[in-house]
This record gives structure tokens, sequence and C-alpha cells, in this order.
């Protein structure tokens, strides 16, 4: 019989997929990377286990532990989901940014969610991540802090890089993923450049985040935006500028009505990063020969979304029609 032990063994081989309609007369093969067909519907799974791990073999989560996380939502799923299976408990804080489809499929794994406010600084002691810090102090949790912990590059270096490797042959020329703790692009463009330095890797932020700045030693500003997921208004540990070659950023309106087209013209339904990641690919892959491969990675699910940006009641409200 052929069966996984349990839903862990299950995490990551992603496949990849031909995109078709979507990119028009661009000569070269565009191909996504679904992360979203992950069991928690995300590339967040990968860095749950992972951090998890990393926990335990460090002593820092006992049995039945508790763990706390500030998430955008993708990464408590992925913590939720181990947790689950061995017994932990978890607290998890989110930016009112984020949707609430999100906060009850935390609390559908058992998780206890704390909000915190979306318009606060990262030195405010209100902002979701120093909320996070707070409880896990006064709770004595184990805090794995995606955005500054090397498990989270750890992960993606040891499977979703040796993945898009393995089944582009080694033939791959160009990576363009979403950037917001770092750790996906970080790890996965770590384990390509090694087998072929000539690999370029595109970084993808939204207006209004800070890490082009960062990237480009710009002045910046942060302003508020609607893509849930990737961008900053820090500088993150997770995140090596010196593995990405080139920066580009897309507006929440082109990052929706991208997610939108790829589902009516694709059949995939996914996420606002990932329509932002693939207007991101799109835009790099109109000036490249027919030989050039770039592999895009979709982050996560539509589903987390259909109160937002898949309606169109939602999409008038917020001026994107």
């Amino acid at each position: 019989m052929k069966y996984a032990k349990d839903l862990l063994e299950v995490i990551g081989n992603t496949p990849l997929v031909k995109l078709n309609t979507i990119v028009g007369g661009i000569d070269a093969l565009v191909l996504a990377k679904l992360e979203y067909l992950n069991p928690g519907g995300s590339m967040k799974d990968r860095i749950g286990i992972t951090m998890i791990e990393d926990g335990e073999k460090k002593g820092l989560l006992k049995k039945g532990g508790l763990i706390v996380e500030p998430t955008s939502g993708n990464t408590g799923v992925g913590l939720a989901i181990v947790a689950a299976i061995r017994g932990y408990k978890v607290i998890f804080t989110m930016s009112w940014k984020m949707s609430m489809e999100k906060e009850m499929m935390l609390r559908a794994y058992g998780a206890e969610v704390v909000r915190a406010p979306a318009d606060v600084g990262p030195d405010d002691p209100r902002h979701y991540i120093n909320v996070a810090k707070q409880i896990a102090k006064d709770k004595g949790g184990y805090f794995p802090n995606q955005y500054f912990n090397k498990a989270n590059i750890l992960a993606h270096y040891q499977t979703t890089g040796p993945e898009i490797w393995r089944d582009t042959t080694g033939k791959i020329t160009h990576l363009v993923a979403p950037v917001g703790t770092g750790g996906t692009i970080s790890g996965t463009a770590k384990f390509l450049k090694e087998q072929n330095p000539s690999i370029k890797v595109i970084g993808v932020d939204p207006e209004g985040s800070l890490l082009h700045h960062y990237f480009y030693h710009t002045k910046g500003q942060v302003k508020p935006y609607k893509v849930e997921g990737p961008g900053e208004d820090f500088m993150p540990g997770a995140l090596d500028m010196g593995v990405i070659d080139e920066m580009v950023v897309v507006s929440d309106k082109q990052s929706f009505d991208m997610a939108r087209k790829l589902v009516k013209t694709e059949g995939i339904f996914a996420g606002g990063s990932s329509g932002m990641a693939v207007f991101g690919a799109l835009k790099i892959a109109k000036k490249l020969p027919k030989e050039a491969i770039v592999v895009v990675i979709l982050p996560d699910s539509g589903r987390s979304y259909v109160s937002k940006f898949y309606s169109d009641i939602w999409m008038k409200e917020e001026g994107f029609v």
C-alpha cells in the first residue's frame, strides 16, 4: 500500500504548470510553481515544519508547549498543522489588514488569534510582531519569528530550490518570487545559484513596501497597500538581498487584476501575491528570448480572499474598478 504516515509527509513537491493564455505573445517559457497545492494552501507549510523542528532540536519547544507567532495568515496555518499533529498550543498575532477568512481558518485548527492595529510602525508596541513577542515572553512560549529565523531560509534551500532544479532538469534561467520575510526567495535562490550562478533572480515587491528601496538604496516611505503577505515596513533578517538581481514593484490594482485574470484564463485560483508575482514575471519575460525558462512562485490560494479582491463589490468599494 502507498500512503503518507501523516499530513506532514505530503508538504512540498508542488508542480510546475505552464502558463499559456495569459502570457500573450511572450516567447519565453513561463512556469508557475503552485504552492497553494501544499496541504495548508501555501508555501508557508514548508517553514512551519522546519521552524518547529528547529525549536525542538534547540530545546526551545517542549512536549505540549506553546507556540506564539506573528503572521499574515499562511505561516500561522503551516505552524498550526504541525501543532495539531504534535500536540502544541498556538497563539497567533495578525494585523487587522488580513482577511477574516484567514482568522477563521486559524481558529479552525484550534489556534487563538490576537488582532493588532494595521497602521502602526515596527517600533510601536502595538505592532503585531511586538505583540507576539510580549505574549511569548509573558506566557513562556516558543517564538519562532519567521522574519529573523534562519530555518525559514533553510526550508526553501532544502526543498523549493531542489524541486525547481529537478523539475526544470537544470534549465531554469530566471526565478521570480514575491518578497516578504525573505525566506522563500533567499533559500530558493541560494540553492539555484549554487547549481548555476548565471540564473537571474527577480524579487517582486508591493508598491508601498520598503524592501525595493532597501534593494536600490533609495529613499522611500511606507504607504498602505492591500496585497497580503509580501512587502515589509522593516528589513527582515531572513532576507538575503545578495541573491537578488532585480526588483519589480507592482501596485495593488495590477496584482488583483492579474489574479482575477489568472483564474479566468488558466484556471489557477491564487492569492493577490500570486497575481503580483505573475505580473512581475510577465514584465520580465517580455524581454527574454524563447530559450529562456522563467519559474514564478505562486505563494497561496485564492480561497482566503473571496470576500476581498475576488468580490466585485469589494473591488468597487476600494476603488480598483
